[in-house]
Protein backbone atom coordinates (compact mmCIF):
# COMPACT_ATOMS: atom_id res chain seq x y z
CA UNK A 1 0.00 0.00 0.00
CA UNK A 2 1.25 3.34 -0.81
CA UNK A 3 1.83 5.94 2.08
CA UNK A 4 -0.22 8.79 2.19
CA UNK A 5 1.41 12.02 2.28
CA UNK A 6 1.21 13.71 6.05
CA UNK A 7 -1.30 16.70 5.38
CA UNK A 8 -2.33 19.17 8.00
CA UNK A 9 0.06 18.60 10.19
CA UNK A 10 2.62 21.65 10.06
CA UNK A 11 5.92 21.06 11.80
CA UNK A 12 4.87 17.47 12.72
CA UNK A 13 5.68 16.33 9.53
CA UNK A 14 8.95 17.89 9.06
CA UNK A 15 9.53 16.23 12.51
CA UNK A 16 9.41 12.21 11.09
CA UNK A 17 7.22 10.14 13.35
CA UNK A 18 6.73 13.04 15.65
CA UNK A 19 3.72 11.87 18.03
CA UNK A 20 0.63 14.03 17.03
CA UNK A 21 -2.87 15.47 18.80
CA UNK A 22 -4.70 16.78 16.55
CA UNK A 23 -7.00 18.48 19.13
CA UNK A 24 -3.37 20.51 20.58
CA UNK A 25 -2.68 23.88 19.21
CA UNK A 26 1.60 24.79 19.02
CA UNK A 27 1.62 28.24 20.44
CA UNK A 28 -1.66 29.06 18.50
CA UNK A 29 0.18 28.12 15.14
CA UNK A 30 -1.99 27.13 11.82
CA UNK A 31 -1.63 23.84 11.26
CA UNK A 32 -0.24 23.60 7.52
CA UNK A 33 0.54 20.82 4.50
CA UNK A 34 4.42 20.28 4.94
CA UNK A 35 5.89 16.98 3.24
CA UNK A 36 7.75 14.68 5.29
CA UNK A 37 11.56 15.12 4.27
CA UNK A 38 14.34 12.33 4.61
CA UNK A 39 15.98 15.31 6.19
CA UNK A 40 14.15 15.53 8.85
CA UNK A 41 15.06 15.38 12.43
CA UNK A 42 14.86 11.90 13.96
CA UNK A 43 13.11 11.44 17.44
CA UNK A 44 15.50 10.00 20.04
CA UNK A 45 13.05 9.78 22.87
CA UNK A 46 9.42 10.51 23.76
CA UNK A 47 7.92 12.83 25.78
CA UNK A 48 10.42 13.32 28.77
CA UNK A 49 11.00 16.20 31.89
CA UNK A 50 14.04 18.66 31.43
CA UNK A 51 15.12 21.58 33.83
CA UNK A 52 14.84 25.12 31.74
CA UNK A 53 17.71 26.12 33.26
CA UNK A 54 19.69 23.30 31.29
CA UNK A 55 17.53 24.98 28.01
CA UNK A 56 18.93 27.79 25.79
CA UNK A 57 16.89 29.14 23.24
CA UNK A 58 17.38 28.68 19.35
CA UNK A 59 19.94 31.02 17.67
CA UNK A 60 18.05 30.31 14.10
CA UNK A 61 14.73 31.59 15.57
CA UNK A 62 13.95 34.11 12.82
CA UNK A 63 11.59 35.49 14.86
CA UNK A 64 12.94 38.42 17.11
CA UNK A 65 9.61 40.52 19.11
CA UNK A 66 7.52 38.56 21.14
CA UNK A 67 4.18 39.55 22.13
CA UNK A 68 4.62 40.24 26.25
CA UNK A 69 0.97 40.40 27.35
CA UNK A 70 0.76 36.68 25.10
CA UNK A 71 3.27 35.40 26.55
CA UNK A 72 2.15 36.65 30.46
CA UNK A 73 -1.64 34.98 29.22
CA UNK A 74 0.49 32.02 28.30
CA UNK A 75 1.96 31.79 31.50
CA UNK A 76 -1.27 32.05 33.93
CA UNK A 77 -2.55 29.32 31.50
CA UNK A 78 0.48 27.29 32.51
CA UNK A 79 -0.18 28.02 36.04
CA UNK A 80 -3.65 26.86 36.01
CA UNK A 81 -3.54 23.90 33.89
CA UNK A 82 -0.17 23.43 33.69
CA UNK A 83 1.76 22.73 29.88
CA UNK A 84 -0.45 20.74 27.65
CA UNK A 85 1.96 20.36 24.46
CA UNK A 86 6.07 19.19 24.69
CA UNK A 87 8.87 21.66 23.38
CA UNK A 88 10.81 20.49 21.09
CA UNK A 89 14.69 20.40 21.81
CA UNK A 90 18.11 18.79 20.65
CA UNK A 91 20.76 18.04 22.72
CA UNK A 92 23.76 19.60 22.59
CA UNK A 93 25.89 17.85 25.43
CA UNK A 94 25.30 16.28 28.93
CA UNK A 95 22.38 18.38 30.22
CA UNK A 96 22.99 20.86 27.82
CA UNK A 97 19.68 21.63 25.78
CA UNK A 98 19.06 23.61 22.44
CA UNK A 99 15.69 25.18 21.85
CA UNK A 100 13.95 23.73 18.21
CA UNK A 101 10.53 25.13 18.53
CA UNK A 102 8.37 26.15 21.18
CA UNK A 103 9.70 29.62 22.29
CA UNK A 104 6.91 30.85 23.33
CA UNK A 105 5.90 28.00 25.59
CA UNK A 106 9.38 28.17 27.11
CA UNK A 107 9.38 32.01 27.99
CA UNK A 108 6.06 31.51 29.36
CA UNK A 109 6.88 28.68 31.69
CA UNK A 110 10.28 30.63 33.63
CA UNK A 111 7.57 33.40 34.22
CA UNK A 112 5.02 30.43 35.58
CA UNK A 113 7.98 29.67 37.86
CA UNK A 114 8.40 26.06 36.56
CA UNK A 115 11.34 24.58 36.89
CA UNK A 116 10.82 21.27 34.56
CA UNK A 117 9.30 21.07 31.50
CA UNK A 118 8.39 18.29 29.15
CA UNK A 119 9.64 18.17 26.13
CA UNK A 120 10.07 15.97 22.92
CA UNK A 121 13.82 15.14 22.37
CA UNK A 122 15.15 15.44 18.63
CA UNK A 123 18.30 14.83 16.84
CA UNK A 124 18.78 18.34 14.38
CA UNK A 125 21.61 19.51 12.79
CA UNK A 126 22.42 23.05 12.03
CA UNK A 127 20.37 23.26 8.78
CA UNK A 128 17.27 21.27 9.96
CA UNK A 129 17.33 23.62 13.08
CA UNK A 130 17.19 26.60 10.81
CA UNK A 131 14.35 25.23 8.09
CA UNK A 132 12.24 24.05 11.27
CA UNK A 133 12.35 27.33 13.37
CA UNK A 134 11.71 29.44 9.58
CA UNK A 135 9.00 27.11 9.09
CA UNK A 136 7.42 27.34 12.66
CA UNK A 137 7.57 31.36 11.97
CA UNK A 138 5.67 31.60 8.24
CA UNK A 139 2.69 29.28 9.97
CA UNK A 140 2.35 31.97 12.46
CA UNK A 141 -0.93 33.85 12.18
CA UNK A 142 -0.54 37.08 12.51
CA UNK A 143 2.64 37.26 9.73
CA UNK A 144 2.38 40.03 7.10
CA UNK A 145 2.93 39.31 2.96
CA UNK A 146 6.28 40.85 3.72
CA UNK A 147 7.57 38.65 6.35
CA UNK A 148 6.72 35.64 4.96
CA UNK A 149 8.33 36.07 1.36
CA UNK A 150 11.25 37.28 3.77
CA UNK A 151 10.93 33.69 4.97
CA UNK A 152 10.65 31.67 2.07
CA UNK A 153 13.46 34.14 0.33
CA UNK A 154 15.66 32.59 3.58
CA UNK A 155 14.50 28.72 3.36
CA UNK A 156 15.66 29.13 -0.45
CA UNK A 157 18.78 30.68 -0.10
CA UNK A 158 20.16 29.22 3.33
CA UNK A 159 18.62 25.61 2.62
CA UNK A 160 19.30 25.55 -0.68
CA UNK A 161 15.89 24.58 -1.74
CA UNK A 162 14.48 25.10 -5.15
CA UNK A 163 10.81 26.83 -5.49
CA UNK A 164 9.06 23.41 -5.61
CA UNK A 165 10.87 22.00 -2.67
CA UNK A 166 9.97 25.28 -0.75
CA UNK A 167 6.02 24.64 -1.52
CA UNK A 168 6.46 20.91 -0.21
CA UNK A 169 7.83 22.48 2.59
CA UNK A 170 5.33 25.11 3.67
CA UNK A 171 2.02 23.20 1.84
CA UNK A 172 1.97 25.41 -0.84
CA UNK A 173 1.90 26.05 -4.12
CA UNK A 174 4.60 26.95 -6.54
CA UNK A 175 2.61 30.14 -7.72
CA UNK A 176 1.44 31.09 -4.13
CA UNK A 177 5.49 31.01 -3.56
CA UNK A 178 6.28 32.87 -6.03
CA UNK A 179 3.81 35.35 -5.88
CA UNK A 180 4.92 35.79 -2.14
CA UNK A 181 8.84 36.16 -3.67
CA UNK A 182 7.90 38.74 -6.31
CA UNK A 183 7.29 41.35 -3.56
CA UNK A 184 10.59 41.76 -2.91
CA UNK A 185 10.99 43.38 -6.04
CA UNK A 186 9.20 46.09 -5.42
CA UNK A 187 10.48 49.35 -4.00
CA UNK A 188 11.65 49.55 -0.24
CA UNK A 189 8.65 52.06 0.12
CA UNK A 190 6.02 49.65 -1.13
CA UNK A 191 7.59 46.79 0.97
CA UNK A 192 7.37 48.73 4.15
CA UNK A 193 3.62 49.86 3.77
CA UNK A 194 2.82 46.09 2.82
CA UNK A 195 4.37 45.37 6.62
CA UNK A 196 2.76 47.64 8.00
CA UNK A 197 -0.54 46.74 7.17
CA UNK A 198 -0.92 49.85 4.94
CA UNK A 199 -1.54 48.15 1.87
CA UNK A 200 -2.60 45.17 1.30
CA UNK A 201 -0.74 42.17 -0.87
CA UNK A 202 -3.88 42.50 -3.24
CA UNK A 203 -2.48 46.16 -4.17
CA UNK A 204 0.97 45.36 -4.22
CA UNK A 205 0.19 42.45 -6.34
CA UNK A 206 -1.58 44.40 -8.96
CA UNK A 207 1.79 47.21 -8.58
CA UNK A 208 4.04 44.54 -9.08
CA UNK A 209 2.70 44.04 -12.80
CA UNK A 210 4.14 47.77 -13.33
CA UNK A 211 7.97 46.93 -14.50
CA UNK A 212 9.00 50.74 -13.89
CA UNK A 213 9.59 51.27 -10.51
CA UNK A 214 8.60 55.11 -11.04
CA UNK A 215 5.40 54.31 -11.90
CA UNK A 216 5.09 51.67 -9.42
CA UNK A 217 5.31 54.25 -6.63
CA UNK A 218 2.74 56.47 -8.72
CA UNK A 219 0.22 53.85 -8.13
CA UNK A 220 1.29 53.36 -4.69
CA UNK A 221 0.95 56.45 -3.50
CA UNK A 222 -2.45 57.69 -5.41
CA UNK A 223 -3.68 54.59 -3.91
CA UNK A 224 -3.01 55.37 -0.41
CA UNK A 225 -3.74 58.88 -0.29
CA UNK A 226 -6.95 58.45 -2.50
CA UNK A 227 -8.17 55.07 -0.61
CA UNK A 228 -8.39 53.19 -3.89
CA UNK A 229 -9.70 49.33 -4.11
CA UNK A 230 -7.47 46.75 -5.27
CA UNK A 231 -10.02 46.78 -8.50
CA UNK A 232 -9.32 50.50 -9.07
CA UNK A 233 -5.64 49.71 -8.46
CA UNK A 234 -5.71 47.29 -10.90
CA UNK A 235 -7.49 49.27 -13.67
CA UNK A 236 -4.61 51.94 -13.21
CA UNK A 237 -2.04 49.47 -13.77
CA UNK A 238 -3.89 48.43 -17.38
CA UNK A 239 -3.98 51.99 -18.12
CA UNK A 240 -0.54 52.71 -17.47
CA UNK A 241 0.38 49.83 -19.55
CA UNK A 242 -1.26 50.69 -21.97
CA UNK A 243 0.11 54.40 -22.28
CA UNK A 244 3.80 52.95 -21.85
CA UNK A 245 3.21 50.68 -24.81
CA UNK A 246 2.01 53.40 -27.03
CA UNK A 247 4.80 56.02 -25.41
CA UNK A 248 7.66 53.40 -26.05
CA UNK A 249 6.23 53.00 -30.17
CA UNK A 250 6.52 56.49 -30.36
CA UNK A 251 10.29 56.96 -28.06
CA UNK A 252 13.60 55.92 -28.89
CA UNK A 253 15.06 54.76 -25.70
CA UNK A 254 17.08 57.49 -24.68
CA UNK A 255 21.41 56.74 -23.99
CA UNK A 256 22.13 55.35 -21.01
CA UNK A 257 22.87 58.34 -17.80
CA UNK A 258 25.97 58.00 -15.88
CA UNK A 259 25.74 56.65 -12.11
CA UNK A 260 25.55 60.15 -10.82
CA UNK A 261 22.23 60.72 -12.74
CA UNK A 262 20.75 57.68 -12.19
CA UNK A 263 21.07 57.88 -8.30
CA UNK A 264 19.48 61.93 -8.91
CA UNK A 265 16.85 60.64 -11.01
CA UNK A 266 15.69 57.80 -8.73
CA UNK A 267 15.64 59.92 -5.98
CA UNK A 268 13.41 62.60 -7.49
CA UNK A 269 11.05 60.21 -8.84
CA UNK A 270 10.87 58.33 -5.36
CA UNK A 271 10.22 62.36 -3.99
CA UNK A 272 7.50 63.17 -6.70
CA UNK A 273 6.06 59.76 -6.93
CA UNK A 274 6.23 59.84 -10.34
CA UNK A 275 8.82 58.89 -13.38
CA UNK A 276 11.86 61.87 -13.69
CA UNK A 277 14.41 62.19 -16.28
CA UNK A 278 17.46 64.70 -15.81
CA UNK A 279 19.75 65.01 -18.90
CA UNK A 280 22.58 66.82 -18.38
CA UNK A 281 26.03 67.46 -20.76
CA UNK A 282 28.16 68.10 -17.72
CA UNK A 283 27.46 71.82 -17.72
CA UNK A 284 23.77 72.03 -18.69
CA UNK A 285 20.67 70.33 -19.00
CA UNK A 286 17.07 69.19 -17.85
CA UNK A 287 14.79 68.13 -16.11
CA UNK A 288 11.39 66.71 -17.12
CA UNK A 289 8.60 65.30 -14.72
CA UNK A 290 5.76 63.15 -15.84
CA UNK A 291 2.48 63.19 -14.86
CA UNK A 292 -0.13 61.36 -15.48
CA UNK A 293 -3.37 63.59 -15.48
CA UNK A 294 -4.49 66.66 -14.32
CA UNK A 295 -4.77 65.70 -10.90
CA UNK A 296 -1.25 64.54 -10.83
CA UNK A 297 0.17 67.41 -12.42
CA UNK A 298 -1.47 69.42 -9.94
CA UNK A 299 -0.20 67.11 -6.91
CA UNK A 300 3.41 67.84 -8.40
CA UNK A 301 2.62 71.70 -8.49
CA UNK A 302 1.73 71.23 -4.83
CA UNK A 303 4.55 69.25 -3.74
CA UNK A 304 6.83 72.20 -5.78
CA UNK A 305 4.40 74.89 -3.72
CA UNK A 306 3.66 76.48 -7.08
CA UNK A 307 0.87 77.76 -5.96
CA UNK A 308 1.65 79.06 -2.54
Amino acid sequence: MTKKKALGRGLSALLSDTPTDDKLEVDNLPTSSVAATHTAAEITHGITEIALDQIEVNPFQPRSHFDQEAIEELAESIRVHGIIQPITVRRLADRQYQLISGERRFQASKRAGLTMIPVYLRTANDQQMLEMALIENIQRENLNAIEIALSYQRLMSECSLRQEELGDRVGKNRSTVTNYLRLLKLPPDIQIAVRDNKLSMGHARAIINVENADEQLYIFKKAIGEELSVRKVEELVRELSQKSQSDNEKVTAPAPASREIAQLQSKLSSYFGTRVVVKSDGKKGDIRITFLSVDDMNRILDILKVYS
